[in-house]
């Protein structure tokens, strides 16, 4: 999008809007650039479609991609057809279930200096410093204070690395459990157990690995039960954690494994149980196909993650009507409350610092929150990774820019706020590129432009709202779309593929494009032949060859 500079001579490496090849993303990587800003098909400011310099390369030629080439096509296509690879190799496998490679650690990827942001951690009894909460990070700068890498650390991590400590390329940063979510006390003491009762909240199980009988957090009928593990001193009196009054009570979630016994004595940072990641538990190959439904028809998931709204510091207040509250207060303003349904398990701990869009409990956050707490580029940055993973998982590539050209058709609409002086209604759904247009007539003429906030539609939806009402009429709802159009007196400009089919005309892509059909093309004069050559045709027609 701008000019590259190379880091040391100060030249320009590659030029603005030129085509990123393998001989630039080579120099791009030689050089140690960590990331660069790029045109994308998401942020692409075309009236009508995406421009050729935002999708970028054609992948079937090699080269920028031609004005009229079907793009949407194309993309629907791409994705598309691994899906149908994907219910066919079910069978074959026979539901066969896979389960992923998870991050265990992290490892510096430039020489730098270490800067620790909002991490609390503890020294345990082996001398390892162990991460406290979830909301650490650790970043590596270079010389001229620049970061270059960041990276989130989970609770229960080991910190290899202390605050302005010089690092080497590829030196250990930290590690963690990638398959198991530790609890780790931040107070010495003993434990105690509450509502931890045998074949009511919990029951030995034998682990397959180890094969040491193991105690299990298991689903409990009676909601007067809350399984917890609370850190007491000599006496029986409860301890506080560090710098709070809060009392060191640790609830325990459905399938958390304890580690310690009742009345064993624990240290600063000892592991008092695990559970079980959701990222680590065994996935069946047909659970992907839903996901990616869900996820483009914009549906609630089935497990739905409660998300914070603000940015601030965790604590949990009394219970009501048998559900958790979880307090999120900012640094100024007023609090968030949240309440928890009996067992979902909690991902924050008390005193945590949590940011706007973070998960509080375990789950999949619901589209419409992400959008509205976290805004239309995290969104459909989120959109794409997660539709990525599925396909990823199934071991199938497929370039970003076909999932972002649908993202884009998700994210073209707006709701109207406040109409201002504009031709809008207040609720109205309108096309976010006529919404801007709309309000820079109104600021040229010194009227008050409208107000409005993103819209995440499914693709159904999406295409039932699409400009065409002939394009519309022919995928659902036909009834309905026909007569809202002739009340509304709508016109058809006829612009996209489907309206031009049904009315009987040239599609308007490749050489239909209308660039193509308004342009006039002079094809050369051939010179004219010399007359022997007409009289030896005449005396021998087999062109090309000498007959003696």
């Amino acid at each position: 999008m701008f000019d590259v500079y190379d880091p040391v001579t100060d030249e320009v490496l590659i030029p603005s809007n030129a085509l990123i090849d393998e001989h630039y993303a080579q120099l791009i990587e030689d050089k140690g650039f960590s990331s660069l800003m790029i045109r994308s098909t998401l942020t692409c400011q075309a009236k009508h479609g995406v421009c050729a310099m935002c999708y970028g390369r054609d992948l079937a030629r090699g080269h920028l991609v031609n004005v009229g080439e079907t793009v949407g096509i194309i993309a629907a296509q791409s994705i598309g057809e691994p899906g149908t690879q994907l219910t066919m190799r079910t069978f074959h496998i026979g539901g066969t279930a896979a389960r992923e490679i998870a991050q265990s650690s992290v490892t510096a990827q430039h020489n730098g200096r270490i800067v620790l942001s909002r991490v609390k951690s503890i020294v345990n009894q082996q001398g390892h410093t162990i991460m406290m909460g979830k909301s650490g990070q650790v970043s590596v700068v270079d010389d001229q204070g620049r970061e270059r890498e960041r990276y989130s650390l989970p609770s229960g991590a080991k910190l290899f690395a202390v605050a302005g400590q010089e690092v080497k390329k590829d030196q250990l940063l930290a590690e963690w459990d990638p398959f198991n979510e530790p609890f780790v006390t931040d107070v010495a003491g003993v434990i105690r157990f509450t509502d931890i009762v045998e074949g009511k909240t919990y029951q030995e199980k034998v682990d397959d690995a180890t094969k040491r009988a193991t105690q299990t957090i298991i689903e409990y009928r009676t909601t007067s039960f809350r399984p917890s593990i609370s850190i007491v001193d000599e006496r029986g009196n409860p301890k506080s954690r560090p710098g709070t009054n809060t009392p060191a009570i640790f609830s325990m979630p459905v399938g958390a494994i304890l580690m310690l016994r009742d009345g064993q004595e624990v240290f600063e940072g000892d592991i008092i149980a695990r559970k079980p990641r959701e990222s680590s538990k065994t996935k069946d190959i047909v659970g992907g196909l839903p996901r990616v439904a869900e996820l483009f028809e914009v549906r609630k998931p089935k497990e739905m993650a409660v998300v914070s709204e603000i940015d601030g510091l965790v604590s949990f207040g009394a219970e009501t009507k048998g559900k958790r509250k979880i307090v999120v207060t900012p640094e100024a303003g007023d609090a968030k409350e949240y309440l928890i349904p009996r067992g979902k398990h909690v991902t924050v701990q008390e005193g945590d610092f949590v940011e706007a869009g973070e998960l509080l409990t375990e789950g999949y956050p619901e589209l419409h929150d992400i959008l509205k707490i976290k805004g239309e580029k995290f969104l459909a940055k989120y959109l794409v990774d997660e539709i990525q993973d599925v396909y990823r998982f199934q071991g199938v590539g497929i370039n970003d820019k076909h999932i972002e050209i649908i993202v884009r058709q998700m994210l073209k609409k707006v709701s109207i706020l406040d109409s201002g002086e504009t031709t809008f209604l207040i609720g109205e759904q309108v096309d976010k590129i006529r919404f801007m247009e709309e309000n820079l007539r109104c600021v040229e003429e010194g009227l008050k432009p409208a107000m409005a906030e993103p819209l995440v539609l499914g693709i159904t939806q999406a295409s039932l709202s699409t400009d065409s009402f002939i394009s519309a009429a022919s995928f659902q709802e036909t009834t309905k779309v026909l007569t809202e159009a002739s009340l509304m007196g709508k016109d058809d400009s006829l612009r996209g593929l489907k309206e031009n089919v049904i009315v009987g005309r040239l599609i308007p892509a490749g050489t239909g494009y209308r660039r193509y059909m308004e342009s006039e093309i002079e094809v050369p004069r051939q010179p004219e032949r010399p007359d022997r050559f007409l009289e030896e045709l005449e005396e021998n027609p087999i062109i090309g060859l000498d007959v003696e």
